[in-house]
């Protein structure tokens, strides 16, 4: 544990942000108790800590953080409790692998596309695209596959212990999971279903996004 570990940890975020979902789920892995300040750029106000007007922002005493994927590494640095990173070069670069698939590939089809439109925006009464839903689907079968032989490899997305590839896709693909053609989706790879079976009843899943999937 760093020098002043014990400092006040503040998150800026709101709940329903995916990747807010993401950091909650690293401090829950690790048992660190921290105050949730709702930040939402998308609101009128004044607008938080973050340079670019995005969430979330991290504050640990005096020192902030953002770009969601240096706060989760930080605070398995920074505190105490299980290591959220494995402990062998192979295993490393299969994490960092996931956390780039998560970001890149996955998040705008699984969550901005499908998600957005197909469960917030319809629930909503709000105005949503059926054609954006139907790609998001379309572009998520890939990644949903490449994302199924990692877990069936073993290294991360095990079922095992928690790594911070749980916590940077568990938030989307849980997301994805509420509409019902992407759960469908989902159920058609064994090893990441079970994976995400795994991870949702997970003490750090439930406290981050409230629910199972």
């Amino acid at each position: 544990m760093r020098d002043g570990a014990v400092d006040q940890v503040t998150l800026c975020g709101f709940k329903e942000s995916i990747y807010t979902q993401v950091v909650m789920m690293a401090l829950a892995a690790k048992g660190v108790a921290f105050e949730l300040k709702r930040d939402n750029p998308f609101e009128a106000g004044p607008s938080g800590p973050h340079p670019f007007a995005r969430v979330p922002v991290m504050l640990h005493g005096e020192f902030a953080v953002y770009e969601t994927a240096a706060i989760t590494r930080y605070v398995d640095r920074a505190f105490d409790g299980i290591s959220l990173v494995p402990g062998d070069a192979v295993g490393l670069a299969r994490m960092d692998q996931v956390i780039a698939i998560a970001d890149s590939y996955a998040y705008w089809p699984m969550v901005r596309q499908a998600y957005a439109h197909g469960v917030v925006r319809k629930q909503a009464g709000i105005d949503w695209d059926k054609e954006l839903v139907r790609d998001g689907l379309r572009a998520a079968e890939p990644v949903l596959s490449e994302l199924d032989g990692m877990a069936r490899e073993g290294e991360v997305l095990n079922g095992l212990r928690i790594s911070l590839a749980d916590c940077q896709l568990a938030p989307m693909v849980a997301a994805f999971a509420q509409l019902p053609k992407g759960r469908k989706m989902i159920a058609q790879f064994a090893a990441l279903s079970c994976w995400l079976e795994w991870i949702s009843c997970s003490r750090a899943f439930r406290q981050a996004i409230g629910k199972t999937v």
